[in-house]
Formats: C-alpha cells, structure tokens, sequence
C-alpha cells in the first residue's frame, strides 16, 4: 500500500469515546417538503448510521475554512480526502433533511473558498499546494502544510470530486450558488494534471518540494481510477488519452480466480470503493472489461464476496470471523506487535495498515474494518445488510458511538503492549477509538447510492467525468444518452 494513506494515529481514551447506549437519538428522518429521492426500504437503523456518519463532517470540519480533520476525536491534521467526502455529504444532508440547503452553501462556500485562496507555490513551508494540488495533510486551523507532507495527486482527485459534486449540485441562479460554481471551477481548472505526468503517460503518486516527484506512478487497478478519469477530462490541463491504457495495462496481473469468483483484484476493499462512490459504473465499459466481458461494478461484487468467503474460510484462525463479520480494508490497527507461540508460531500485527485478500495473497492480522462491509453495500446487499444488522447486536455496544461505527476492532487481539489507538476490553479484544474521514465518506456515500442512488445520478451529469470516461474509451449505458441533470 502506498504511503499515501499513511497516518499519524494518536493514542485514544475510553472516556471520549461515546457508545450506542449512552448516544441513544431518534432516527433522523427524511426530508417531507420534497420528494427528491426515490429511497430503497432498509430497516431502520441504517437511517440512523447514515446520520450519525453525516454528523462526522458535520461536526467536526473547521467553521472557519472547511476543514476536516483525518480522525476523531483526538487531535489531528486535515486530510484533503476527508474534506472531499465531506463536500459531498452536505448535498446528501440537505437531500436527507438533515440541514437546510442554506446551511449546506454555506459550509461549502466557506471550504471553496479557502482552497480557492489559500497560498501555492514550490517553498517547502506556509502553503497547502502547488500547481493546483494540494498537500495530503494541512494543518486544521491555518491551512498549510503539516510536517513532511507529499503533495498528493490521489488525495487531490479525492478532493476536486467533492468540489465537482458541489458545482452539479448548487445549481440555482442565486448569488452564493453561483459563487459556489464560480469557485468550484477555479479550483478544477487550475489542477495542472500534465505537470503531474513526469513520466507521461502515467501520473506520479506525488511530489515533495524537498525531493520532486516521488518515484512511484499510479498504474494497476486500485483507488487511483477516479484520478484518471479527472486528469483525462480536465477542461484545461488533460492528460492524452494514451494515460488510460498505460493505466490497464498491468491489470493481467491481478486478474484470475479467488475464493471461486474471476475478477480483476485488489486486496483491501476501498481500492473498490473510492472511485465507486462517485462514478457509476453499472452498465459502461471501457476496452478492458469489454474483452472480460465485465464491468468495474460487477468486479466489484465478485471482490466481494471473495472476502466473505474468506471470512467464512477463515484460514488464518482468527477469532469472530464467519459469514456476517468480516471485511479487510485500510484501516487503524491495534499495534504493531509480533506474538511468538509455542511451538514456533507466530502472529503479526499492525497499526494502520492495508488489509484484504486476492489472487496474490495479502496481509490479514484478524483486524476488521466496518466500512469494508457496510461501503460494499452497493456491491452485494444481501450479504451487507443482515451483516451490519449482526455487527451491531454483536459488538455495537463497543464499536457504534456518536458518529457510528468506530474505525475498526480486533477480537483476537488481547496482548497487554502499548497500543497505537483504542483499548482492550476483556472477551471482546481490541476496539479503536478514532473514526477516520476517509473511511465515514464511503460509508455515508454508499448508504445514499444504495439507498437512492443520489451521488451516482448526481455525477452523471459533470461535464469533466463524462469527458474522462469517454476518453477513456467508456461505452454504453448511461453514457449512450444525453447528460443526467437530476
């Protein structure tokens, strides 16, 4: 896994956090002034997670500039992705009833703002970006780059997807939603995509003002596809469509059969999930998948539920897993500890890690991730939606608090060493106390897909991703018809 999604966790308290017994709130309900969204029937609680994932951003983003911290609730830098999903939550809570449209412009004038303005340049110190990106973390008060950040390109198209889905959703010709719109381009137009391309056609993962770019381009199936298709459909700065094949080309070496299903693989399950919160890909190919006869979403399920039959195969021996508790993703871990065994047996783990399963194999520490799950929801919810509502009897009086589920949790982890964040509770094992932003967006944004498919309707109709996916040689489906604008 990349470093890119490397970060520093801080050790967590019990007593911040909140668990579902002392949180207990009325389910919030759907907006009754509009009948906006065609919602899905899911039993009830998963309206009340998507609420308390929406108050993550909600809560805790900066007033002052948008900002939106890594994790929570202990002290942390900004992660540009996390502001991204955020971007996107608010339309979502205005849809859902949960603030006004007023409230959600508001936010969202304040962040585009920020970023819009805020200082780029090559110097090392007091700017957030340079050549239109920005750096993965920032500091949550003044905006500029913490510590050795990378400035990220993956990171950056995070962001710039939430700024896309602000400008298709603030649509009205009043005086702050044009500013929105006005601001939101700048933003998407400045992003120098050729510049990011050292080595062309492929884009580099970063760069670092102390070193130039890292040496590393985003190539091979992972979360980096929504990167390409806004590099290729920038309105200024595209990269040749030469990028898209350069990209697929390596993909043979991650496509075969695993737990009985044949898909394109990758281990932890956000390298599925990310770019899928945006884009719907039901029904459009690109030459890849037309000569497998697939498409990126059912790849998707099939990676699915190869990690469910992982889980009930379980063959590392790890203690809970079985056909409704499992799900491996980038995610906290407990610490990073070896376990010796006698005789010459030993168990590793990790802090924050990239977990999951494929044909090549993968790392799995019994650490689980409930956004693994509950993001697949769009993927495979017959297996989804019993297993959330297993997860919550199961451990939620451990795991769901103020803003849902916490980040992750190991039941076979019960070694007394330091931790990097939660604590132990006895016959349960280890529980996280952070949740992650990069982690509450796909939750909250799949919940909506499934539950709606808002977000997916939403960005059908942006310009520059239908441009990137056409360019990338996208054919059929939705986009065989005019732009949606819904």
């Amino acid at each position: 896994m990349p470093s890119l999604r490397s970060v520093l966790l801080s050790a967590g308290l019990l007593a911040l956090l909140l668990p579902a017994a002392a949180q207990a709130a009325p389910v919030a309900q759907p907006r009754t002034d509009t009948a906006t969204l065609q919602t899905r029937p899911l039993p009830a609680f998963f309206g009340q997670l998507e609420k308390r994932t929406f108050d993550y951003f909600w809560d805790t983003a900066n007033p002052v500039n948008g900002l939106v911290p890594d994790h929570a609730p202990h002290p942390s830098a900004c992660s540009i992705a996390a502001v991204g999903f955020a971007l996107t939550a608010y339309p979502i809570g205005v849809e859902r009833g949960y603030i006004t449209r007023q409230q959600a412009a508001q936010r969202v004038l304040v962040t585009l703002r920020f970023f819009a303005r805020a200082p780029q340049g090559p110097q090392p110190e007091g700017v957030t970006g340079y050549k239109g990106f920005f750096y993965h973390f920032l500091d949550m008060r003044t905006g500029v780059r913490t510590s050795d950040s990378e400035l990220s390109t993956v990171d950056t198209a995070l962001l710039l997807a939430g700024v896309l889905s602000d400008r298709d959703y603030f649509d009205r010709d009043t005086p702050e939603e044009r500013e929105i719109r006005q601001l939101a381009d700048a933003i998407d137009r400045r992003v120098d995509w050729r510049w990011a391309s050292p080595h062309a056609p492929l884009i580099a993962m970063g760069w670092m003002p102390e070193s130039g770019f890292i040496p590393h381009e985003w190539q091979g199936y992972d979360e980096a596809m929504i990167l390409y298709i806004e590099a290729l459909g920038s309105p200024t700065h595209a990269v040749a469509p030469a990028a898209w094949p350069a990209w697929t080309a390596t993909y043979d070496r991650t496509w075969g059969t695993y737990q009985g299903q044949t898909y394109l693989g990758f281990g932890p399950l956000f390298g599925y999930q990310y770019s899928q919160s945006w884009v719907d890909f039901r029904g459009i190919r690109d030459a890849w998948m037309q000569a497998h006869d697939l498409d990126y979403f059912e790849n998707s399920r099939r990676a699915t539920l190869a990690q469910h039959a992982y889980a009930i195969a379980d063959p590392m021996g790890w203690r809970g897993y079985d056909q409704d508790i499992w799900g491996l993703t980038a995610s906290d871990g407990p610490a990073d500890y070896v376990h010796f065994a006698f005789p010459l047996h030993l168990r590793r783990f990790r802090g924050y890690s990239a977990r999951g399963v494929d044909i090549r194999g993968g790392f799995d520490d019994g650490t689980l991730a409930p956004t693994a799950m509950i993001s697949s929801i769009v993927f495979a919810p017959e297996l989804v939606i019993p297993s959330v509502e297993t997860l919550y009897r199961r451990y939620g009086h451990w795991i769901y608090g103020k803003y849902g589920f916490v980040d992750a949790f190991n039941p076979s982890f019960n070694y007394d060493v330091p931790l990097r964040t939660g604590y132990l509770v006895p016959a349960v094992g280890w529980v996280d106390s952070e949740y992650l932003g990069i982690d509450q967006g796909p939750i909250l944004l799949m919940l909506e897909n499934y539950r709606s498919g808002f977000v997916w309707r939403l960005m059908r109709g942006d310009p520059d991703l239908r441009r990137g996916l056409e360019r990338a040689g996208f054919r059929g489906g939705w986009l065989a018809g005019k732009p949606v604008r819904e």
